[in-house]
């Protein structure tokens, strides 16, 4: 399912993770944009609607817990057979994967693990959620330390049908308390023992039971005494080997009371006052010698803590006083009272059910008949001849006619009791709607207000455009306009986001005057900054732009920006020294000469002061600037009639030093 988008928002990106019921994928939430964890259920499921109602009850049941050691539940959904569900995704490992790595933990961490798990728990059991299936294959921990509880719910979804379809209740058998191998209620003290069996994996390394097959691991959890922590790992401290003596008692009554009643436990357990307490003992376990009936909810009632009060006799602890009243009785007469016993009760139980199956008859199944794409009275009428019962919802769509069935929940080939309730989903045709305004929207918020208008985001374009006001992101036009009467079903939108202002090229204004400069700034959508006036040797000219600094020419600008500008003020600087170098220039009579005179000095490089030519003798008087940087040379050259270019013909060098 790589790559497929669930519920129009959800993207799956890769698979990491899975068990016998569900596959999870990271994906990615394309209108929060956002990493999610999406659980799909297999395909094998999809179809026992039992099953699926249950999910369905108790991921909404999850999704309303809130919590920092509970993996949040953000969405459930259905899309086709494929079940779903939405969730906070961590970025980290299990807390097996951590026990597999490094094996025994060091006995603080193990406890403050313990803490958040319980924390969880406590939080979870208020709110009337049994988690069912607590091992650390369960438990996240992030990568900033903090633990995470997922799954819950999952298990306790699982119907007996579902139990020899999957290994994943195999898989926690090593967790499992005895009532629940046993197959009695399972309740809060059924997840304390679970957590029991964690913090004991935790701080040794290993599982308290193991066997050749499940059965085997249950019976365990059953008949033989748990293997003492210490024993073990003689580092675990007494008052820590405690907490898991007395989470995994075998007698429930005998356990904490409450999740709440451990994990005031796990928090002072390794105080130093406590470090080497006495060893928990509690009352000879019958589990291992008697057989245990399944305990129900008047067991459960009857009983506290576990602990019995000042003057209270415990009901497996018959008094002395009884016990010299009785008289020996033999081994036969016991064992003749049992069989009798187990036999009467097997005897009443057949009878007891079958008046039950009389006086309570079974509702019999019928199967859902198929009415999506006819009419909705016709549809009705066939839903009614099987003796269920219809319910309208009525919904627009662009290509279905009105008053038809679009969909149906359920459809074939499912089963359902009779008076069940079979919901038809009615076409009421186009609807226009007036146009949301977008403008002014981020584009995000602007794609879920068209979805949630009903408009399919694969007819919406969406397009940028420079603009100099709006913030880069937002929606500065769209098509048709706000107000607008449309179908959101067939309507094509289009989107207009600003992506800020725009960028120009920076022209090359040196050389020019200040008024010729701003009219090229202008043209390119460029302002005039401060014109800062400066003496210089490039040029005597007043006004004449040297620099647009720290705007050079070529570089990208973005528009409106106010470019200052240097310019001339017509001045050399005050340190700057004139002087006049003269050029004579022979030429033999009847011939004609080419004269070419360059000055480099203050103002520049290799400038022509004259280039003419002459059939004469001429004198040329050369003005230079020099500075205390640089000295000036004027060169002449000429190219004579039988020359094919300039010869040097005199160099002048002036120095700024010989100079007055």
């Amino acid at each position: 399912m790589e790559g497929q988008r669930l519920g129009g928002r959800y993207q799956l990106e890769s698979r990491v993770g899975g068990g016998g019921m569900a596959i999870v994928y990271k994906a990615r939430d394309l209108i929060l944009n956002r990493p999610v964890a999406v659980k799909v259920l297999r395909s094998q499921f999809g179809t026992d609607e039992d099953f699926v109602n249950r999910f369905r009850r108790e991921a909404q049941a999850v999704a309303s817990l809130s919590h920092p050691n509970v993996v949040g539940v953000y969405d459930v959904g259905q899309e086709g057979d494929t079940h779903y569900m939405v969730m906070e995704y961590i970025e980290g490992c299990t807390l097996k994967e951590v026990i597999i790595q490094r094996g025994a933990l060091p006995v603080e961490e193990a406890v403050r693990i313990a803490e958040q798990i319980c924390d969880a728990l406590d939080h979870a059991h208020q709110n009337q959620i049994i988690h069912r299936d607590i091992k650390p294959h369960n438990i996240m921990i992030g990568k900033n330390g903090r633990v995470k509880v997922t799954d819950f719910g999952i298990a306790r979804a699982v119907t007996s049908a579902t139990i020899t379809h999957t290994n994943a209740m195999l898989g926690s058998v090593h967790y499992f308390s005895p009532e629940q191998a046993r197959g009695g209620i399972t309740g809060e003290k059924s997840d304390i023992y679970s957590l029991g069996i964690v913090l004991y994996e935790m701080v040794t390394g290993e599982l308290p039971f193991s066997g050749d097959s499940p059965i085997s691991v249950a019976l365990k959890h059953l008949q033989e005494p748990l293997p003492e922590p210490r024993q073990v790992n003689p580092n675990i401290p007494q008052s820590v080997e405690n907490v898991i003596l007395k989470a995994l008692v075998k007698d429930p009554f005998l356990r904490y009371a409450s999740a709440r009643e451990m994990l005031e436990d796990l928090e002072t357990c390794l105080f130093p006052e406590r470090l080497n307490e006495e060893k928990l003992t509690f009352p000879v376990d019958e589990e291992m010698t008697r057989v245990v009936p399944i305990i129900t909810p008047e067991m459960m009632e009857g009983h506290t803590s576990g602990r019995t009060g000042v003057g209270q006799r415990s009901r497996h602890e018959p008094s002395e006083e009884d016990e010299d009243d009785k008289p020996p009785k033999k081994w036969w007469v016991k064992a003749l009272f049992w069989v009798g016993g187990i036999g009467l009760f097997f005897v009443l139980a057949f009878f007891g059910f079958n008046f039950l199956l009389n006086v309570f008859p079974s509702i019999p199944e019928v199967p859902v008949p198929y009415v999506e794409g006819i009419q909705v009275e016709l549809a009705e009428d066939k839903i009614k001849e099987k003796n269920l019962v219809p319910q309208i919802v009525e919904e627009a769509s662009d290509t279905i006619e009105k008053g038809m069935v679009i969909r149906q929940d359920p459809a074939p080939p499912m089963r359902l009791k009779e008076k069940a309730v079979v919901t038809l989903y009615v076409s009421k045709g186009q609807e226009q709607i007036d146009m949301p305004n977008l403008v002014t929207l981020p584009r995000a918020t602007a794609e879920e207000t068209l979805k949630k208008n009903g408009f399919k985001l694969e007819m919406v374009t969406f397009v940028e455009e420079e603009d100099d006001k709006a913030e880069v992101g937002t929606v500065i036009k769209q098509s048709p306009e706000a107000n607008e009467k449309v179908y959101p079903g067939k309507t094509s939108v289009k989107v207009t986001i600003s992506k800020g202002k725009a960028f120009v090229r920076m022209p090359d204004v040196r050389g020019k005057s200040v008024e010729a400069a701003q009219v090229e700034l202008f043209k390119k959508g460029l302002g005039v900054g401060e014109i800062k006036e400066v003496p210089t040797y490039t040029t005597d000219k007043a006004g004449e732009v040297l620099s647009t600094h720290p705007y050079d020419p070529g570089m990208q600008v973005q528009k409106g920006v106010a470019v200052p500008l240097t310019v001339s003020n017509g001045q050399y600087p005050q340190d700057a020294k004139s002087a006049v170098a003269t050029v004579y220039v022979e030429v033999v009579p009847g011939e004609t000469v080419e004269v070419k005179i360059e000055v480099t000095d203050a103002r520049g490089e290799a400038k022509v002061f004259q280039q003419e030519t002459i059939a004469e003798n001429k004198e040329y008087d050369v003005p230079v600037v020099l500075s205390p940087q640089k000295d000036a040379v004027v060169r002449a050259t000429v190219k004579r009639q039988n020359d094919t270019e300039f010869r040097d013909y005199q160099t002048i060098p002036i120095s700024y030093n010989s100079l007055p």
